[in-house]
């Protein structure tokens, strides 16, 4: 879409404005570089839609097209002009916090899209050895209550079949506990102490969680209270 202005805003908007695109740029800042692994951060956006939008980021200047090496498909790597976009996507989500909470319903709480900010906040360098298996049990789901990550190396993976494996670390909750905090809505020793999250396996593990497991880019950021009558339909 063009604006016909030569305001500043209306230029970006002319790329960033339309309807996928700041998550696409947000995918790309968090890691995402298969056309796989953008589409998981995405959800319900369609292949010939992300293709589109990527399309348009390469002919923008936002993104850099690179076939594997040896392997089919290519790979998407942001330029600095992507990357200066980065205070911009925290200063969205810092206002999403303060502005729009009271609009979170229970759809939102996507259990794939959890799991895979999850993946992203595991810190395999503050694990002991190469090989580490935790497991979640959702106890709000009831087709597929159990996710597991493998971390293999410095590798982190989303698996939802048994794995074979020892568990090192167990977390019993529920989505909407998880999220809380993860998100920094709720401390790990509160939803412990409430019953809402329960926490066993490996003492060295389960004592440092916060070493291991970071927690969201937001959250130390202030933020509005959600509402009481929210909170009782979540």
């Amino acid at each position: 879409m063009k604006y016909g202005q030569f305001c500043p805003i209306a230029k970006a908007t002319e790329v960033l404005g339309e309807r996928w695109s700041v998550l696409i740029v947000r995918e790309l800042l968090m890691g995402g570089r298969r056309f796989s692994e953008l589409q998981r951060g995405l959800g319900d956006i369609s292949p010939a839609l992300l293709t589109t939008r990527l399309k348009s980021f390469e002919a923008e200047g936002l993104v850099v097209k690179r076939r594997v090496s040896g392997q089919r498909g290519f790979e998407y790597f942001p330029t600095p002009a992507c990357e200066a976009l980065q205070p911009v996507v925290i200063a969205m989500g810092e206002w999403g916090l303060c502005w729009q909470r009271d609009k979170l319903t229970q759809d939102d709480f996507d259990i794939e899209f959890l799991m895979l900010y999850l993946e992203r906040s595991v810190d395999p360098s503050q694990l002991p050895g190469e090989h580490s298996v935790i497991q979640f049990k959702f106890k709000d789901l009831a087709g597929q209550p159990d996710w597991w990550l493998l971390v293999d190396g410095d590798k982190v993976d989303v698996c939802i079949s048994r794995p074979g494996r020892d568990v090192d670390v167990y977390f019993t909750t529920t989505t909407r506990t998880m999220h809380d905090v993860w998100m920094g809505d709720r401390t790990y020793r509160d939803a412990m102490s409430s019953g809402d999250l329960i926490v066993e396996g490996d003492p060295a593990l389960t004592r440092r969680i916060s070493s291991w497991f970071k927690l969201s880019q937001f959250a130390s950021s202030e933020r509005a209270p959600v509402p009481a009558e929210l909170m009782v339909t979540l």
